[in-house]
């Protein structure tokens, strides 16, 4: 078996391969695992530190919309897991082109190597952020995309070519769209690891507006587990959400992040609320429950752990807080 991950170096991508190359996942034990990165500023091979030496990982530099690079390195590869993506809501919105150059032609790149290629089994990583924002309710796969910013517009782009790669050239791809991620080596723009970072500088946390906006959180760990599901048991063609099931305004998860560190709302700056910005976001993961998805993690487990790993790790995040910038 042959895995080849892109974004491999970012913070979900490099947990996934991580996870990969420990056999955390029974269906895959033994496989080796290619990580194709173009490391940009989220991209961090230190975050794979772990694993660098194992005899079964490999790892390549390249972006994702150079198609000979991956015409040479592709091939051979049972399973591709595309995560590389230009993730932060913030920074499209100040410059979408990098956005809907990586994560709309980059994806078109892949998706044509892989049919050059003729891989096996394609997973694309999508977002919720695709539908838009619900009032109540959560969204089913069936859901119309209503994307709101530049980025969740590309990642739309992506998802729509990932579905008519499927239909009309019989590409074996299934999407996933997971809710908001947290957990260790996230790049701290983040909101989670942002305001951590920054309470633990003694610095205030920038909460948009009066902190309404909702979102799901779902541990990196189960993300990645109902990304494995999918590879494993995903349908052509089909959307999967992932959900973690635990939904908090952002007031009340700087709440519990003040908390955790022992601080009090005289670190917390109001700040202009984002443009456009989603009021709620919530899943229903039905559809890969079926398949055998639950999450593992409680938010507060989920949390602490978090906690307890940036406290532990200043030598990881200290280089990186000049160039964060705040999200939620």
């Amino acid at each position: 078996m042959r895995v080849f991950v892109t974004g491999g170096a970012g913070f979900i991508g490099s947990h996934y391969v991580r996870q990969l190359l420990s056999d955390a996942y029974p269906a895959f034990a033994g496989a080796e695992v290619t990580v194709y990165d173009k490391l940009t500023y989220a991209g961090n091979l230190q975050n794979l530190a772990s694993v660098s030496d194992s005899p079964r990982y490999r790892f390549v530099q390249g972006d994702l919309v150079d198609g000979p690079l991956l015409d040479e390195v592709l091939p051979g590869h049972d399973v591709v897991v595309n995560f590389a993506a230009e993730t932060h809501v913030d920074r499209s919105i100040s410059g979408a082109q990098d956005f809907v150059v990586t994560n709309v032609l980059g994806a078109q790149t892949l998706f044509d190597a892989c049919l050059r290629a003729g891989t096996p089994r394609v997973v694309h990583i999508g977002t919720d952020e695709v539908y838009g924002s619900i009032e109540s309710g959560s969204w089913t796969e069936d859901s119309p995309l209503l994307p709101n910013s530049p980025y969740s517009a590309a990642k739309a782009g992506a998802e729509l070519l990932a579905r008519a790669y499927a239909v009309t050239y019989g590409l074996t791809i299934s999407t996933t769209r997971c809710s908001n991620n947290y957990g260790p080596y996230q790049f701290p723009e983040k909101v989670i690891p942002l305001f951590l970072t920054n309470l633990l500088d003694g610095r205030s946390v920038p909460l948009y507006g009066e902190g309404r906006n909702v979102r799901d959180w779902l541990h990196v760990d189960d993300h990645c587990r109902g990304v494995q599901i999918v590879a494993e048991r995903g349908a052509a063609g089909e959307s999967y959400n992932i959900g973690g099931g635990r939904e908090l305004s952002n007031a009340e998860l700087t709440a519990q992040l003040l908390n955790a560190l022992g601080a009090g709302w005289d670190r917390v700056e109001h700040v202009t609320d984002r443009l456009g910005h989603d009021l709620r976001y919530s899943v229903d993961d039905s559809k890969l429950a079926a398949l055998g998805y639950a999450p593992r993690y409680s938010f507060e487990d989920g949390l602490a752990e978090t906690v307890a790993w940036y406290c532990a790790n200043e030598h990881w995040w200290r280089p990186l807080k000049d160039k964060a910038g705040p999200d939620s």
